[in-house]
């Protein structure tokens, strides 16, 4: 017997809120891995109404959009529902944006009001004209930043005197009771959220409150989560990966939240699985790719002999479940759901996840599907698939080919309002039935699994007209060690592969940093022809990289740590 579901009487973020601090009251909601800025449900509901007060008192009304740029913390949670359960729409940026694309995004959506942590702040203060907003508030102590562009409500009525001020006051009581009866409506916009994708055009995607609620509570059929639970939040909230399935389904479900409060650099994410021993967590491939190659890998490299032990299938899959066991240890030994998510997961590593018996699962969605649009739990992966739709969403394969691979387009009620001050991109992105095409590219097996081959605007047409996927050749690229990531594009009719190296190893394996720079250059090209030959063994005939090139600085990247490649290609 799974968990009883959960069934809310409307599909909005306020009926969600409220059932969560009604049903889990007195039980820790967010939270900093250490413990500080604990608050439970009923601490955050305390928040959310201050907050609400604060917003009302500097006419912040319900379709207003307010603008939400910073890290995670515990306030992010509170002032996420504060503004969207009183009717008003939040923009969540991002913090990688640089202050510019920040104040750009605030603008376009026409904000009335701006939370911001103290870090960012810090960096606005260089910019010479500030966003023109009602409100401006630290979000880490919400301290709310006077000399604004137009006086509060309530700097007006403090420069009143006698009649006219009981007459403001009695107008304020009156637009006060008519927004406490504002209840939101399922089809009310919630959340604009801006997307930094791979293609280099950002756009405002329109999320309902509909769509958000409904992804959380069609989750339920994926995985159980009790208010036991901890989350370890890892990805940046503004995200809607980390947003929708890292903080609305586990508030949801009475669950607790943890906090870093820096960046998770390895000896900082260690500290944090042991202090927090999550049993839930979400991640994008890169972060356990890295442990892999940097911490397990090596392991079965050490010498001749444990590489040809380790070439024996069965034993192969008993060092893997060796390493498992001690990958679940790092991790605080109780987690019991990995969710990864925004980009393909590398086959190798995965099929040691597999062999290790690692509670890891793959998550599919879009920021226009808000974003969880298939997926399944650990006991139920797939190799290489993501996993079923999740229910009461319809998808189907257009464009087929003869293998029955084809392009995914999604309906149902996560799909996305539109764009916001779009309609030429929504037209382009959605059909005139509410069909909306992920661009992606793969195929539905008899269970209903979705494997996917890459994004539709990335495919290459082989000199014989096959369709070459240059993901999938990144991923085998990306497989060897010498290797932290790669780009695969067509020059000019020629396959070629940009291939960025980790040059740590490099230096520990052949002292590349005490060589010449004609040694240096005479090794990288060695390796990276090894690379070459290697790969091309290992993929199609017409998916072999004729050409490689060394990317010496790091790819720029994408929050979600895929690369920009309208920069590259």
């Amino acid at each position: 017997m799974g968990k009883p579901l959960i069934h809310l009487p409307k599909l909005t973020l306020k009926a969600l809120f409220e059932y969560s601090t009604e049903n889990y009251a007195d039980r820790p909601a967010v939270q900093f891995v250490d413990g500080h800025h604990l608050m439970t449900y009923t601490a955050l509901e305390q928040k959310v109404l201050k907050i609400q007060e604060m917003l009302d008192a500097y006419d912040i009304h319900p379709g207003d959009r307010v603008a939400l740029y910073s890290e995670n913390m515990p306030n992010w949670s509170a002032i996420y529902f504060a503004v969207t359960t009183m009717g008003a729409v939040i923009v969540p940026i991002l913090p990688d944006f640089h202050t510019s694309e920040a104040m750009h995004i605030a603008n376009h959506a026409e904000c009335k009001a701006a939370f911001i942590s103290q870090k960012l702040f810090e960096t606005l203060l260089d910019e010479k004209q500030p966003p023109a907003i009602n409100l401006l508030v630290i979000a880490d102590k919400l301290t709310v930043l006077t000399k604004l562009s137009t006086p509060s409500k309530m700097d007006k009525m403090l420069q009143m005197g006698g009649e006219q001020l009981n007459k403001a006051m009695e107008k304020l009581g009156k637009e006060k009771k008519e927004e406490e009866a504002y209840i939101p409506e399922e089809d009310d916009l919630a959340a604009i959220i801006y997307t930094s994708g791979t293609t280099g055009s950002s756009k405002g995607v329109m999320l309902t409150h509909r769509n958000l609620t409904y992804d959380a509570t069609a989750a339920q059929h994926v995985v159980d989560i009790f208010p036991e639970d901890r989350f370890l939040s890892v990805l940046p909230m503004a995200h809607t990966f980390e947003c929708t399935v890292g903080m609305i389904i586990p508030l949801l479900n009475g669950a607790s939240i943890h906090y870093l409060q820096r960046p998770p650099t390895p000896t900082i994410l260690v500290k944090a699985l042991a202090h927090v021993r999550p049993t839930f967590m979400l991640a994008v491939p890169l972060i356990i790719e890295k442990i892999y190659k940097n911490r397990i890998q090596p392991n079965f490299e050490k010498n001749i002999l444990i590489r040809t032990l380790y070439a024996i299938p069965f034993l192969r899959k008993m060092f893997h479940r060796i390493a498992g066991k001690k990958l679940m240890e790092t991790f605080g030994g109780e987690i019991r759901f990995f969710g990864i998510g925004g980009a393909g997961l590398s086959p190798l590593v995965e099929k040691f996840l597999r062999e290790a018996a690692f509670p890891y699962c793959i998550g599919y969605g879009l920021t226009e599907t808000s974003p969880l649009l298939a997926g399944t739990n650990p006991q139920k992966t797939k190799y290489k698939a993501i996993g079923p739709v999740i229910a009461g969403v319809e998808v189907e394969l257009r464009d087929k080919n003869a293998e029955g691979i084809g392009t995914l387009w999604a309906r149902g009620p996560i799909v996305m309002k539109g764009y916001y001050k779009d309609p030429e991109k929504t037209a382009e992105a959605m059909d005139e039935n509410g069909w909306f095409n992920t661009e992606d590219i793969g195929y539905l097996d008899s269970d209903g699994y979705f494997f996917m081959n890459g994004r539709a605007k990335n495919i290459i047409v082989g000199p014989s007209g096959e369709n070459i996927y240059p993901e999938q050749i990144e991923a085998v690229i990306n497989a060897h060690i010498y290797v932290a990531d790669s780009l695969v594009f067509d020059d000019s009719g020629v396959l070629t592969a940009r291939i960025n190296l980790d040059y740590e190893k490099l230096d520990v394996a052949f002292g590349v940093s005490r060589k010449s720079e004609t040694e240096i250059h005479k090794k990288v090209a060695e390796i990276l022809e090894e690379i070459r030959k290697e790969v091309n063994e290992n993929v199609s005939s017409f998916s072999r990289i004729r050409k490689v090139i060394e990317q010496k600085e790091p790819f720029v990247k994408t929050p979600t740590k895929k690369i920009k490649r309208y920069l590259y290609v």
